[in-house]
């Protein structure tokens, strides 16, 4: 997501200087008028506000703080912004030790996948103090439309974890639903359009209702990187020393996915998970490996 992103803040006539852990990632934007740099280090001595989206929580952590990173480029008063889902109680961490340096930091985690990305219709969550935010809002605009300043350090990755809890039980509930109705022997796409009219109408019911009927799991947002936000959000109900029921549920399912293989697929593979169980599938007309795959 973070080429679109990129992409977008070229297209808006800024300057950019661009790393990427996979060199051949660079390629577009370098081709768009970006600069390469041969670390996240020499990305920090050139610019003001500094930009990270990678996978996971060590990985910021190496883009960061590791050799060659960002603190040992980065000028006091220079703005980091981490637009990754991790751990808030890393974010809160990498942002003290930052700001030792007089380096702020904003953890603007987003929701909207690859699409929303190329679009710039992302939804960004954003911890971190006031002014900073200030600063960073006009980019923001330009990479989304939904932008709101949750809180303090951590509150953005608090708030993308609260979504990606209730994205993974509406998706669950979701091909629930389906396959009920195909159980019952009624038409689920039937029930799907009767269901989208009323109180259990959603954006997740009308788009990934849809794709678990078609199988169509070509990835939005991969299995393998929404089962690693449940694994945050699990070790964070964890650290609060809470109860996420449904929340476990749910990561099962993810669970269950990532062990048949399917990694890659959107998370709205779920359904496949569901299909085993019950021994019902959605798609009659699809060969048997292809209701696996």
């Amino acid at each position: 997501m973070g080429r679109p992103m990129a992409l977008n803040l070229c297209q808006a006539g800024y300057t950019l200087w661009v790393h990427a852990r996979r060199p051949l990632l660079m390629q577009p934007l370098t081709q768009a008028g970006a600069i390469a740099c041969s670390s996240p280090q020499m990305c920090a001595e050139q610019a003001d506000i500094i930009f990270t989206m990678v996978s996971d929580t060590p990985d910021v952590e190496q883009v960061i703080l590791g050799e060659n990173g960002i603190i040992d480029g980065a000028r006091a008063g220079s703005l980091v912004i981490d637009m990754s889902s991790i751990a808030a109680s890393t974010t809160r961490r990498i942002a003290a030790t930052l700001a030792e340096k007089d380096i702020h930091q904003l953890d603007a985690p987003v929701s909207g996948g690859e699409k929303g990305a190329v679009a710039g219709t992302l939804s960004i969550m954003v911890g971190g103090e006031a002014l900073p935010f200030e600063r960073a809002l006009p980019l923001f605009k330009i990479l989304g439309e939904n932008i709101v300043h949750v809180g303090d350090h951590g509150a953005g990755q608090i708030a993308k974890t609260c979504n990606q809890v209730l994205v993974s039980q509406t998706l669950a509930a979701v091909a629930e639903a389906l396959l009920l109705a195909k159980a019952a022997g009624v038409d689920p796409a039937n029930v799907r359009q009767a269901l989208l009219g009323g109180f259990a109408g959603s954006r997740i019911l009308e788009v990934h209702g849809q794709r678990m009927l078609e199988h169509d799991f070509e990835p939005g947002f991969k299995t393998k990187l929404h089962h690693k936000d449940m694994r945050i959000a699990m070790q964070t109900a964890h650290e609060l020393g809470i109860a996420l029921p449904g929340t476990a549920l749910a990561t099962q399912y993810l669970n269950a996915l990532m062990g048949m293989g399917q990694s890659e697929l959107d998370s709205a593979a779920i359904v496949l998970a569901l299909e085993q169980l019950s021994n019902v599938h959605l798609a009659d007309n699809l060969t048997s490996q292809d209701q696996v795959i």
